[in-house]
């Protein structure tokens, strides 16, 4: 299997292939190593129109087990701060940058990351949201492009190409240190107060990036 190959990948904006047929291109994927050591593809799941999308860096334990990102605890907690954004779990999407957990939870491998995600890239283009929200370093790095730390990143939106981003801290890591759990509250209470200042299709752009983030389209497939 190689490079995902759908219809119109030239096109720039958002891509009328649906998140089926993204999940059936990528299939029993062999792309890299962590195929031999996963239970199960952890593709994504929510809705596939969402104005926020939330993307971590790999499945855990819990979600190799069950096929869905974010259960078990980081999943308890995420689920119950989302009220503070006026979101429930049904409005928005939850992907991550592997779809295969790394064994022992290791941190992924350059070449692993570039095997899999162009299918987050497509699933971005799919969905086409209003924001994405970036939980953790490894996420944040992944699409913002900067290796600024979340810490000095967070507490605010940026600008990458078309998408609005607003870095927080992993669920996960908020249940370890109750100072980060304060302040990823504090992210999704401002997140909430940007989602109902701008309704649906009228979100403006931000005028900072992240650093040296460039303000440019998220690679396509192929690139």
């Amino acid at each position: 299997m190689g490079v995902m190959h759908i219809p119109g990948h030239e096109h720039q904006g958002p891509r009328e292939v649906s998140l089926d047929e993204i999940r059936a291109v990528l299939g029993d994927c062999r792309l890299c190593e962590l195929c031999q050591t996963r239970t199960n593809i952890v593709f994504g799941v929510g809705n596939p129109h969402a104005r926020v999308l939330f993307v971590g860096e790999a499945p855990g334990r819990n979600e190799d087990l069950q096929g869905e990102p974010f259960v078990g605890r980081a999943g308890e907690n995420l689920n119950g701060i989302l009220a503070l954004a006026g979101l429930r779990r049904e409005d928005i999407y939850i992907a991550n940058v592997l779809k295969c957990r790394p064994p022992g939870n290791r941190d992924p491998k350059p070449d692993e990351v570039l095997a899999c995600s162009p299918f987050l890239r497509e699933q971005i283009r799919s969905i086409w949201p209003d924001i994405i929200v970036t939980l953790g370093n490894p996420a944040t790095h992944f699409v913002l492009k900067t290796e600024i730390g979340i810490t000095r990143l967070r507490g605010r939106f940026h600008q990458m190409g078309r998408f609005v981003v607003m870095p927080t801290f992993h669920p996960a890591a908020a249940l370890r240190n109750p100072k980060w759990q304060e302040l990823l509250e504090a992210d999704f209470r401002m997140l909430g107060d940007y989602l109902m200042r701008h309704p649906a299709g009228t979100a403006p752009a931000v005028a900072e990036s992240a650093g040296d983030a460039p303000a440019e389209h998220l690679p396509r497939v192929g690139e």
